[in-house]
């Protein structure tokens, strides 16, 4: 079991010989324009891929499903859908069936609660993506979380810290969870990915999960960068993932 981390909340899950690529943005730097009502008119993403393009059309050719937590373009980039083989088994929650079958995927597969996957079991988990009206707005966004018979991987999704996150801890108990922090957020409102404080919520939780922590420096609106919170982590004396974009990550 290894993780790939490519950029953002795009990394390559390998498994008992199963890849699985979650929340592809693959387009090169600067393709994307700025995120608007944020603090900068930086374009996306802020940088590039680690992999050569033909490394990339390589492993999409590669893969056996791509797991959308929503199709936010940071998750689900223009150039993700031209790369991407149309017959990709597309795993997403439901809101997002019909518009990824408009784009010409001929096999989407929507989690309402749980499905089947080979030997795996998915289940679909709720966040949320900001708070107030903000939050309103940003959503529908869900969570994941992949099991077989020893181990779970929860893959939090664009949320901050709240009940639905706690509550998936507490069920589900994950060996890993992959947080997506960064403190995102627009000129108004709180941020609507996670803080370092948000993370450390998730570290101390009773679960002791294994925390990886992304989405960060990629997005004009994320103001978290991974060295404030290896900082925020040291001081606190936890530990925490927060790996860079082409590390390669051995999970047990």
């Amino acid at each position: 079991m290894q993780l790939l981390f490519l950029r953002n909340a795009t990394f390559l899950l390998e498994w008992d010989n199963k890849k699985l690529l979650i929340d592809p943005m693959l387009g090169p730097k600067n393709s994307m324009e700025p995120i608007p009502n944020t603090a900068n008119a930086i374009r996306n993403p802020t940088v590039d891929l680690t992999l050569s393009e033909i490394a990339v059309q390589t492993m999409v050719q590669d893969i056996d499903a791509v797991l959308l937590t929503h199709t936010h373009r940071d998750h689900w980039d223009t150039a993700a859908q031209e790369m991407i083989p149309k017959d990709t088994t597309i795993i997403c929650q439901p809101e997002d069936e019909e518009k990824i079958k408009a784009a010409g995927f001929t096999d989407v597969i929507a989690v309402t609660d749980n499905i089947q996957w080979y030997h795996f079991t998915i289940n679909r988990t709720k966040g949320q993506h900001g708070t107030g009206e903000i939050g309103k707005k940003m959503a529908p966004v869900s969570g994941f979380v992949i099991s077989d018979n020893k181990t779970s991987f929860y893959i939090a999704g664009d949320t901050i810290w709240c009940d639905d996150v706690k509550d998936a801890l507490d069920h589900y108990q994950p060996t890993h969870t992959v947080v997506n922090a960064g403190a995102a957020r627009f000129v108004e409102g709180d941020p609507i990915t996670m803080t370092a404080a948000d993370v450390l919520e998730v570290i101390n939780h009773p679960s002791q999960t294994n925390v990886i922590a992304v989405h960060m420096e990629s997005l004009n609106h994320c103001t978290l960068t991974r060295e404030d919170l290896a900082v925020a982590v040291a001081v606190a004396a936890k530990e925490c993932n927060i790996p860079d974009p082409g590390d390669w990550i051995m999970l047990n």
